[in-house]
Protein backbone atom coordinates (compact mmCIF):
# COMPACT_ATOMS: atom_id res chain seq x y z
CA UNK A 1 0.00 0.00 0.00
CA UNK A 2 1.60 3.39 -0.97
CA UNK A 3 0.08 5.37 1.54
CA UNK A 4 2.04 9.15 2.26
CA UNK A 5 3.51 8.67 5.72
CA UNK A 6 3.06 12.17 7.85
CA UNK A 7 6.74 13.29 8.67
CA UNK A 8 7.12 16.23 10.42
CA UNK A 9 8.89 19.50 9.94
CA UNK A 10 10.54 21.33 13.00
CA UNK A 11 10.66 24.91 12.74
CA UNK A 12 12.63 27.17 14.53
CA UNK A 13 13.44 30.93 14.57
CA UNK A 14 16.16 31.12 12.27
CA UNK A 15 15.45 27.72 10.28
CA UNK A 16 16.07 28.21 6.49
CA UNK A 17 16.06 24.64 5.21
CA UNK A 18 12.78 23.68 6.43
CA UNK A 19 10.31 24.37 3.24
CA UNK A 20 13.50 22.64 1.40
CA UNK A 21 13.06 19.36 3.59
CA UNK A 22 9.31 19.47 3.11
CA UNK A 23 9.51 19.93 -0.43
CA UNK A 24 11.91 16.94 -0.71
CA UNK A 25 9.82 14.38 1.52
CA UNK A 26 6.75 15.32 -0.37
CA UNK A 27 8.46 14.70 -4.27
CA UNK A 28 10.05 11.46 -2.31
CA UNK A 29 5.98 10.18 -1.40
CA UNK A 30 5.67 11.50 2.36
CA UNK A 31 2.99 13.91 3.60
CA UNK A 32 5.85 17.12 5.07
CA UNK A 33 3.80 18.27 8.11
CA UNK A 34 5.03 21.77 9.79
CA UNK A 35 5.80 21.69 12.82
CA UNK A 36 6.27 25.12 15.32
CA UNK A 37 8.96 25.36 17.72
CA UNK A 38 6.74 26.18 20.36
CA UNK A 39 4.23 23.40 20.53
CA UNK A 40 4.58 21.25 23.56
CA UNK A 41 2.88 18.47 21.64
CA UNK A 42 3.53 16.73 18.05
CA UNK A 43 0.95 15.53 15.73
CA UNK A 44 0.25 11.90 14.78
CA UNK A 45 3.85 11.30 13.20
CA UNK A 46 5.47 8.41 11.73
CA UNK A 47 8.79 10.62 11.77
CA UNK A 48 10.31 13.94 12.63
CA UNK A 49 12.77 16.04 10.62
CA UNK A 50 14.87 19.13 12.37
CA UNK A 51 16.77 20.90 9.50
CA UNK A 52 19.49 22.93 8.77
CA UNK A 53 19.31 26.51 9.38
CA UNK A 54 20.67 29.06 12.50
CA UNK A 55 17.99 28.06 14.97
CA UNK A 56 18.10 31.28 17.56
CA UNK A 57 20.62 32.89 15.59
CA UNK A 58 22.88 30.21 16.98
CA UNK A 59 24.02 31.72 19.87
CA UNK A 60 25.77 30.53 22.75
CA UNK A 61 26.92 27.63 20.46
CA UNK A 62 24.67 26.15 17.39
CA UNK A 63 21.46 24.02 18.67
CA UNK A 64 22.72 25.25 22.22
CA UNK A 65 18.87 27.36 22.84
CA UNK A 66 16.97 25.47 20.27
CA UNK A 67 17.28 21.99 22.39
CA UNK A 68 14.95 24.24 24.88
CA UNK A 69 12.12 24.18 22.84
CA UNK A 70 9.22 23.29 23.93
CA UNK A 71 8.88 21.23 20.75
CA UNK A 72 12.40 19.19 21.44
CA UNK A 73 10.65 17.48 24.47
CA UNK A 74 8.15 15.97 22.57
CA UNK A 75 11.05 14.99 20.05
CA UNK A 76 12.61 13.68 22.85
CA UNK A 77 9.96 11.52 23.83
CA UNK A 78 8.94 10.24 20.50
CA UNK A 79 12.59 9.08 19.73
CA UNK A 80 12.52 7.71 23.21
CA UNK A 81 9.34 5.21 21.89
CA UNK A 82 11.07 4.37 19.11
CA UNK A 83 9.97 7.25 16.73
CA UNK A 84 12.13 8.46 13.65
CA UNK A 85 14.32 11.06 13.98
CA UNK A 86 16.63 13.00 11.37
CA UNK A 87 18.24 15.77 11.87
CA UNK A 88 19.83 17.53 8.70
CA UNK A 89 22.99 20.06 9.81
CA UNK A 90 21.48 22.75 12.82
CA UNK A 91 19.26 19.75 13.10
CA UNK A 92 22.26 17.49 13.89
CA UNK A 93 24.14 20.28 16.27
CA UNK A 94 20.96 20.56 18.01
CA UNK A 95 20.26 16.54 18.78
CA UNK A 96 23.77 16.17 19.75
CA UNK A 97 23.20 19.90 22.30
CA UNK A 98 19.76 17.38 23.46
CA UNK A 99 22.06 14.98 24.13
CA UNK A 100 19.83 12.53 21.31
CA UNK A 101 23.45 12.07 20.07
CA UNK A 102 26.99 11.65 21.01
CA UNK A 103 29.26 14.15 20.54
CA UNK A 104 29.58 18.29 19.64
CA UNK A 105 29.82 19.94 16.80
CA UNK A 106 32.49 22.82 16.76
CA UNK A 107 34.06 25.60 14.08
CA UNK A 108 35.46 24.10 11.21
CA UNK A 109 39.10 23.26 11.30
CA UNK A 110 39.58 26.24 8.66
CA UNK A 111 37.44 28.79 10.63
CA UNK A 112 35.66 29.43 7.16
CA UNK A 113 32.62 28.59 6.15
CA UNK A 114 32.37 25.45 3.65
CA UNK A 115 29.58 25.24 0.79
CA UNK A 116 29.94 22.68 -1.28
CA UNK A 117 29.49 19.78 -2.69
CA UNK A 118 31.03 16.64 -1.12
CA UNK A 119 31.87 13.04 -1.67
CA UNK A 120 30.95 10.98 1.58
CA UNK A 121 30.96 6.92 1.94
CA UNK A 122 28.02 4.93 3.53
CA UNK A 123 29.40 3.46 6.44
CA UNK A 124 25.82 1.23 7.34
CA UNK A 125 23.14 0.50 4.78
CA UNK A 126 20.51 -1.63 8.20
CA UNK A 127 19.42 1.69 9.28
CA UNK A 128 15.99 3.25 8.64
CA UNK A 129 17.92 6.38 7.22
CA UNK A 130 20.52 4.17 4.53
CA UNK A 131 18.15 1.29 3.76
CA UNK A 132 18.35 1.97 -0.07
CA UNK A 133 22.40 2.49 0.10
CA UNK A 134 24.85 -0.13 -0.21
CA UNK A 135 27.68 -0.57 2.83
CA UNK A 136 30.52 1.41 1.09
CA UNK A 137 28.28 3.21 -1.59
CA UNK A 138 29.73 6.61 -2.37
CA UNK A 139 27.32 9.78 -2.33
CA UNK A 140 27.53 13.51 -3.63
CA UNK A 141 25.68 15.45 -1.33
CA UNK A 142 26.32 19.46 -0.37
CA UNK A 143 27.36 20.71 2.50
CA UNK A 144 27.13 24.87 3.96
CA UNK A 145 28.22 24.91 7.32
CA UNK A 146 30.24 26.69 9.40
CA UNK A 147 30.34 24.82 12.98
CA UNK A 148 30.24 20.96 10.86
CA UNK A 149 33.54 19.49 13.00
CA UNK A 150 31.42 16.83 14.80
CA UNK A 151 34.13 15.90 17.72
CA UNK A 152 33.97 13.33 20.58
CA UNK A 153 37.51 11.72 22.05
CA UNK A 154 38.98 9.17 20.21
CA UNK A 155 38.07 6.11 22.48
CA UNK A 156 34.74 7.38 22.24
CA UNK A 157 35.20 7.45 18.66
CA UNK A 158 36.23 4.30 18.44
CA UNK A 159 33.48 2.63 20.86
CA UNK A 160 30.63 4.05 18.55
CA UNK A 161 32.44 2.87 15.05
CA UNK A 162 32.67 -1.01 16.97
CA UNK A 163 29.05 -0.70 17.71
CA UNK A 164 28.22 0.68 14.20
CA UNK A 165 26.88 4.01 15.15
CA UNK A 166 29.02 6.08 12.29
CA UNK A 167 26.68 5.97 9.29
CA UNK A 168 28.39 8.42 7.01
CA UNK A 169 31.85 9.05 6.43
CA UNK A 170 33.68 11.71 4.73
CA UNK A 171 35.71 10.53 1.49
CA UNK A 172 37.51 13.78 1.11
CA UNK A 173 38.39 16.60 3.49
CA UNK A 174 35.89 18.94 4.58
CA UNK A 175 35.55 20.04 8.14
CA UNK A 176 37.75 18.27 10.53
CA UNK A 177 35.78 15.98 11.84
CA UNK A 178 36.96 12.95 13.82
CA UNK A 179 36.93 9.74 11.98
CA UNK A 180 35.87 11.98 9.08
CA UNK A 181 32.28 11.56 10.40
CA UNK A 182 29.48 13.11 8.63
CA UNK A 183 26.64 11.12 10.14
CA UNK A 184 26.08 9.08 13.04
CA UNK A 185 23.19 7.13 14.51
CA UNK A 186 21.88 6.56 18.56
CA UNK A 187 22.52 3.21 19.78
CA UNK A 188 19.05 2.19 19.18
CA UNK A 189 19.51 3.25 15.14
CA UNK A 190 16.17 4.92 14.99
CA UNK A 191 17.78 8.79 15.85
CA UNK A 192 20.35 10.09 13.23
CA UNK A 193 21.96 13.62 12.30
CA UNK A 194 24.13 14.49 9.87
CA UNK A 195 25.64 17.73 8.52
CA UNK A 196 25.52 17.33 4.63
CA UNK A 197 22.25 18.66 3.25
CA UNK A 198 19.87 15.66 1.38
CA UNK A 199 17.28 17.81 0.69
CA UNK A 200 19.31 19.66 -1.66
CA UNK A 201 20.39 16.55 -3.11
CA UNK A 202 17.38 15.11 -4.82
CA UNK A 203 17.09 16.29 -8.35
CA UNK A 204 20.04 15.95 -10.65
CA UNK A 205 19.36 19.36 -12.22
CA UNK A 206 20.88 20.17 -8.61
CA UNK A 207 23.84 18.29 -9.50
CA UNK A 208 22.67 15.12 -7.69
CA UNK A 209 20.29 13.03 -6.55
CA UNK A 210 22.29 11.13 -3.87
CA UNK A 211 20.55 12.91 -1.07
CA UNK A 212 16.95 11.59 -2.43
CA UNK A 213 18.36 8.10 -1.28
CA UNK A 214 18.81 8.79 2.42
CA UNK A 215 15.14 10.96 2.84
CA UNK A 216 13.67 8.01 0.30
CA UNK A 217 14.84 5.94 2.97
CA UNK A 218 12.91 7.67 5.98
CA UNK A 219 10.14 8.18 3.86
CA UNK A 220 10.03 4.09 3.56
CA UNK A 221 10.30 3.36 7.46
CA UNK A 222 8.27 6.05 8.23
CA UNK A 223 5.74 4.11 5.62
CA UNK A 224 6.20 0.98 7.43
CA UNK A 225 5.62 2.76 10.66
CA UNK A 226 2.61 4.26 9.84
CA UNK A 227 1.17 0.93 8.79
CA UNK A 228 2.07 -1.21 11.50
CA UNK A 229 -0.72 -2.49 13.40
CA UNK A 230 -0.71 -0.58 17.21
Amino acid sequence: MNVAPRIGVVTFPGSNDDRDAAWALRALGAEPVPVWHAEPELPDLAAVVLPGGFSYGDYLRCGALARFAPAMEAVRAFAAEGGLVLGICNGFQILCEAGLLPGVLRPNVSLSFVCRDVRVTVERADTPFTARCAAGQPLTIPVKHGEGCWFVPDELHDELTERGQVVLRYAEPCNGSVGDVAGVVNEHGNVMGLMPHPEHAVDPLLGSADGALLLASLVDAARDRALAPV
